[in-house]
C-alpha cells in the first residue's frame, strides 16, 4: 500500500477525482486529498471524505484533524504544519484536475494555496492531469508551463480529446480517464521514468525536444472538380499522426494540419483542419515561422482541376467528362525558400515500384531539404491505408547509391521513432 496526495483544482472535471480515489483506494492506496477553494464549487469535501476515511483540506492555516497523517498511520504526537506534513508522508502527489490557473502557479512557484504549498514542498513525484477549454490547454502560455514542469521532473498525464463542457464544444482539454492517472502515479511510485504523455507512451520524454515547435503535415488533399467530385489520394493520415505522437512524447510541442483526416486526434496537440492544396499551402505559411521542424507527411496534390465547377454536374448518357488539370503550388519547395538556418525539414517521396530511391534523392536536392523519406506505394502491405511502413530515410549529402537509413517494416509509430532519431541526429550535428 502507498500513500498518495491529491490536489483538486477547481473545474467542471473535479468529480471526477471521486472516481480516482475510490479507484486508488480499492487498488489498497492509502489517500489524503487538498482542494482549491474553486473546485468546492464542483464537490464537496464530505465525499471525498467519505471515500478516503480522512479529513480533507483547504487552507494551509487549517487544523489537520489527522496531523498529517495517511489512513492507517499514527499521526505525529505534535502539530505539523499541514502543507509540510502531508507532502512530506506522501509517496507520490498527484493533481487532477489541474487548471491552467494551478498549472501557471505551479511552473512559476507561487505557492498562494495549500495545494500549490505542497507541490513546492514536495520532494516526492509529481503527477499533473491537465483538463480545460481546449482554447486554454492549446494556448502557448499554458504549453510552455506545461514544458517547464515536465523539465523539472512532473509527469503530464496529456487530457483527451472530445466533449468539452461548454455546450457544443469539441477538442483537447478532457481530463485524462482515472484508470490513466493511477496507472502514472503507479508508474512513478514504482520508480519507473516514465511520463504519462499517453498510454502508448510509456518512455521519457526526450531532452532534445523540449521546447521545440514541430509542424507536422497529415492526410491527403482534395481538389474540386465540382461541389460533389473531387481528386484526390488514398492517404488516411497514419503516418502524419504517428509522427505528431511521437514528437509530443518526446516533449515538443506539436501542431498538426490534417488534410481530410478521419482518425482520432493526439491528444496535446495543436489541430487544424484543411481540405485543398491552396489550404494547407496558406496554413503551412501560417504556422511554418514559428516551427523548428517541419515533418511534412501529407500527399499533396501536384495537380487540380482548372476551372471546377460551382455545383453539381450532371451526368448524361452519351457525353464524356473532360476535366483539365493544373500544377499546384510545391508546398515544401515554397517553404524552404524562406527557411531559417536552425529549421529541419522533412519531406516525404511515395514512389512506386523501380526507381522509388533515385527520385527521391532528386527530391531531397531539389527541394532543399535536410532528409526524405522514402517509401514504395507499389506494395499493398505498407504505405497508405494500413498500419505497418517501410521506408529509406535519406539525408541531406547522402547522394550515392546504397547510402541513406533502411527502416525494414514496422509499425508505423516505431517508423516515426526512426524518423524523429534521424532528425534529432541532424539537428545535434549543426
Amino acid at each position: 500500500m502507498s500513500r498518495i496526495l491529491l490536489g483538486v483544482s477547481g473545474g467542471i472535471a473535479a468529480y471526477k477525482a471521486l472516481e480516482l480515489v475510490r479507484l486508488a483506494t480499492g487498488a489498497g492506496h492509502a489517500v489524503r486529498v487538498v482542494q482549491t477553494p474553486a473546485s468546492r464549487r464542483f464537490v464537496g469535501a464530505a465525499s471525498f471524505e467519505a471515500l478516503t476515511g480522512a479529513p480533507v483540506l483547504v487552507s494551509e492555516f487549517e487544523r489537520d484533524p489527522a496531523r498529517g497523517a495517511f489512513p492507517g498511520q499514527p499521526p505525529p504526537a505534535h502539530e505539523p504544519l499541514s502543507h509540510l506534513e502531508l507532502v512530506a508522508r506522501a509517496e507520490a502527489y498527484v493533481i487532477a484536475p489541474a487548471s491552467a490557473n494551478t498549472i501557471a502557479k505551479l511552473a512559476a512557484g507561487i505557492a498562494d494555496n495549500l495545494l500549490s504549498s505542497c507541490a513546492l514542498a514536495a520532494d516526492c513525484p509529481l503527477v499533473i492531469a491537465p483538463a480545460m477549454n481546449n482554447r486554454m490547454y492549446e494556448h502557448p502560455a499554458t504549453q510552455a508551463n506545461l514544458g517547464t514542469l515536465r523539465e523539472r521532473g512532473a509527469r503530464i498525464v496529456e487530457p483527451d480529446s472530445g466533449r468539452l463542457a461548454s455546450r457544443g464544444e469539441h477538442g483537447v482539454g478532457r481530463l485524462a480517464a482515472p484508470q490513466r492517472i493511477l496507472a502514472a502515479c503507479e508508474q512513478a511510485l514504482a520508480g519507473s521514468s516514465a511520463d504519462a504523455r499517453s498510454p502508448e507512451d510509456d518512455r521519457d520524454g526526450e531532452g532534445a525536444w523540449n521546447g521545440l515547435n514541430v509542424l507536422v503535415t497529415a492526410g491527403g488533399t482534395r481538389e474540386p472538380i465540382d461541389s460533389v467530385r473531387f481528386v484526390g489520394n488514398s492517404s488516411s493520415g497514419r503516418m502524419g499522426l504517428a509522427l505528431a505522437r511521437e514528437a509530443r512524447a518526446r516533449g515538443a510541442a506539436v501542431t498538426v494540419i490534417a488534410a481530410n483526416v478521419a482518425l482520432e486526434r493526439p491528444a496535446g496537440v495543436t489541430w487544424r483542419e484543411v481540405s485543398t492544396a491552396a489550404e494547407l499551402m496558406r496554413r503551412c505559411e501560417e504556422e511554418f515561422p514559428a516551427c523548428d521542424v517541419l515533418l511534412m507527411a501529407a500527399a499533396v496534390a501536384d495537380f487540380r482541376p482548372a476551372s471546377p465547377a460551382a455545383g453539381k454536374i450532371k451526368k448524361t448518357a452519351r457525353e464524356r467528362l473532360r476535366v483539365e488539370l493544373e500544377p499546384t503550388t510545391d508546398v515544401i519547395a515554397s517553404l524552404a525558400e524562406h527557411r531559417r538556418s536552425d529549421q529541419t525539414l522533412v519531406g516525404f517521396a511515395a514512389e512506386h515500384g523501380e526507381g522509388a530511391l533515385e527520385y527521391g534523392r532528386t527530391k531531397l536536392a531539389g527541394k532543399g531539404l535536410d532528409a526524405i523519406v522514402v517509401n514504395d506505394i507499389s506494395r499493398a502491405d505498407i504505405g497508405f491505408e494500413v498500419d505497418a511502413n517501410e521506408v529509406t530515410i535519406l539525408t541531406a549529402g547522402e547522394d550515392r547509391p546504397g547510402t541513406g537509413r533502411h527502416v525494414p517494416r514496422a509499425g508505423k509509430a516505431q517508423i516515426a521513432e526512426a524518423i524523429l532519431d534521424t532528425v534529432e541526429d541532424l539537428r545535434s550535428a549543426r
